[in-house]
């Protein structure tokens, strides 16, 4: 456990294993790195892994005018530089999928594969859509969307779904509110090109999809969705796995089953002896 100074924020991580690739975690958001502590246990038997909370969430500091996915980007870039870490499987979840593809930008010569976890697009309005989700988040109130949020993420009621809700709902509004419409502007901005520069070996998976009426659902296998049809023509290389029959956070709700695609994705990748 420990702390490194980037760009003005103290970024807090974890660091367990050895070996490589190395496989680095980034959270979603208004989440903490400790969405991945069934991950992490399972994989740095073999690797070096290493899990953060971005800046402005959980223990790491930042201004809250500064927490948007550029930044969130370049923080993983030189998190990956001060760590040394030369052979990196970036592995972000929901908002984390946008952070990793920007750090992967930032620095492609560490980066040696991504994984993209129920990951969406929120930019098909157009450059527009940052304001539009500005206004909508401010007529409702932050703490009333927030909560409608992530209520919508699970399935299922249960202690762990309780856990997340509470503990998203303590990310400050100055920062939440702000960063939420951002994230919807990145991807109407950036998220076509950055999948379509990914050289690395890409892994999406995916469990959920907001339907019509934007209600979350279930994704069976076998199905598709606007945003993994997205990814199948920008980036054809990509290896697509379904997490069937639950809620958007499968490394808490289903996490053997995410173990097992993460730690053979991780392996494939490892450097010839």
């Amino acid at each position: 456990m420990a702390t490194v100074l980037i760009n003005g924020a103290r970024l807090y991580h974890e660091v367990h294993g050895a070996g490589a690739p190395q496989a680095v975690f980034v959270h979603g958001f208004a989440c903490t790195h400790e969405d991945w502590r069934h991950q992490v246990a399972a994989l740095a038997a073999r690797h070096t892994v290493v899990a953060c909370d971005l800046r402005g969430h959980g223990e790491s500091t930042g201004a809250p005018e500064l927490c948007d996915i550029d930044t969130f980007g370049a923080d993983i870039a030189a998190l990956l530089g001060a760590l040394d870490l030369t052979a990196a499987v970036l592995i972000g979840h929901s908002m984390g999928c946008r952070v990793v593809l920007q750090a992967y930008r930032a620095a492609p010569e560490r980066v040696a594969g991504l994984v993209l976890v129920d990951g969406s697009f929120l930019g098909a309005a157009g450059v527009q859509v940052e304001e539009a989700v500005r206004t909508a988040i401010a007529a409702t109130g932050y703490g009333a969307f927030a909560r409608a949020l992530f209520s919508d993420m699970f399935l299922e009621p249960s202690a762990e779904a309780d856990r997340v809700i509470e503990r998203a709902l303590r990310l400050p509004e100055r920062i939440g509110a702000r960063l939420f419409a951002q994230m919807a502007g990145w991807d109407a901005a950036h998220m076509a090109a950055a999948l379509e520069r990914v050289r690395v070996p890409l892994l999406v998976v995916q469990s959920t999809y907001l339907n019509a009426a934007r209600k979350r659902v279930a994704l069976q296998r076998g199905a598709s969705t606007p945003w993994l049809d997205m990814v199948r023509r920008l980036a054809p290389h990509a290896q697509i796995e379904i997490v069937a029959g639950v809620g958007h956070f499968p490394m808490l709700e289903r996490p053997a089953e995410l173990n097992a695609l993460l730690a053979a994705f991780v392996t494939a990748l490892a450097p010839a002896p």
